[in-house]
């Protein structure tokens, strides 16, 4: 499995922690997409080149991280294919993954610490999806976002 981040400046630092934690267990190889300062830059850049690359499935994962992380999840959901889910605790980590496959995490950088950043990070990357009765719920997010409408 492969790793794409990417944060602006607000979500920069949490950023550098969790790719030195990734790089400390060695798993999983991670593409820093950047920002690459605390310097302002503008969130939607970095989070339209991190989703069009989990789109295009170059990567397994992505993880994106801004202030709040609320502007990153809008950006990355608007791509095809992208199941972005902004969380804030372990129990949503957990629940993205087994029942909705979200293929990337976006975290607030202002409103986590860092400790519990890195477990859900780890959490993100461990979690199977259950399949099941959740494929079927995946297949019809999938029609909607194709233009061919929604449950059947």
């Amino acid at each position: 499995m492969n790793v794409i981040i990417g944060s602006d400046h607000a979500g920069f630092d949490l950023k550098e922690e969790i790719k030195r934690s990734l790089a400390k267990k060695g798993e999983y190889p991670v593409t820093d997409m950047g920002t690459f300062s605390n310097e302002p830059v503008d969130y939607p850049i970095i989070a339209h080149q991190v989703a069009k690359n989990i789109s295009e499935k170059r990567f397994h994962r992505g993880i994106l991280i801004c202030g709040s992380g609320i502007g990153m999840s809008i950006v990355a959901n608007r791509y095809p294919h992208v199941r972005a889910a902004l969380c804030c605790n372990l129990c949503a980590v957990k629940v993205s993954r087994q029942h909705n496959d979200a293929n990337m995490l976006v975290l607030g950088g202002r409103v986590l610490g860092a400790d519990l950043a890195l477990e859900m990070v780890d959490l993100f990357l461990h979690t199977q999806f259950e399949g099941g009765r959740h494929q079927r719920r995946l297949e019809q997010i999938e029609r909607a976002q194709s233009g061919g409408g929604g449950p059947q």
